[in-house]
């Protein structure tokens, strides 16, 4: 077992102390505001009710070859008012898109907020889902 009473040594974790335990709080539960994650979505998909619209917004060709399984196609780049005028305007948008080397969730995130909706972000997107053992449509 690891000595943790040994004193630290200054390296590229330690160099920057870590901040208080409320201001840990407050960022933490901050960041759940705006991600969610792929567990999070599929246990919510798999309860029948999930609470939430997932949008892939990638192209229609990339959505085609594989997307996860509930989720509507609607590029980020097409995401506009009128697009969104079926759902009550309370209605929670979660996005995705690629992966963690990709943009476009966070390009559909900020959109649907510019267009006042209540949004998330499905970090680790495709390769996460798949990284967690789930299957695509």
């Amino acid at each position: 077992m690891p000595d943790h009473t040994a004193v630290l040594s200054t390296n590229p974790v330690t160099a920057i102390a870590a901040t208080d335990s409320a201001a840990a709080v407050a960022h933490f539960q901050a960041s759940l505001q705006f991600e969610t994650d792929c567990a999070d979505v599929s246990a919510a998909f798999a309860s029948g009710t999930p609470g939430f619209v997932l949008l892939d917004v990638r192209s229609p060709a990339l959505f085609e070859q594989g997307h996860v399984p509930g989720a509507l196609n609607l590029p980020h780049g097409k995401i506009v008012a009128s697009k969104l005028a079926a759902y009550p305007p309370d209605t929670l948008f979660v996005t995705y898109c690629a992966g963690p080397h990709c943009n476009g969730a966070a390009r559909g995130a900020l959109r649907l907020a510019q267009l006042g909706r209540p949004v998330k972000l499905m970090i680790g997107g495709v390769t996460g889902w798949l990284d967690e053992g789930f299957a695509l449509a």
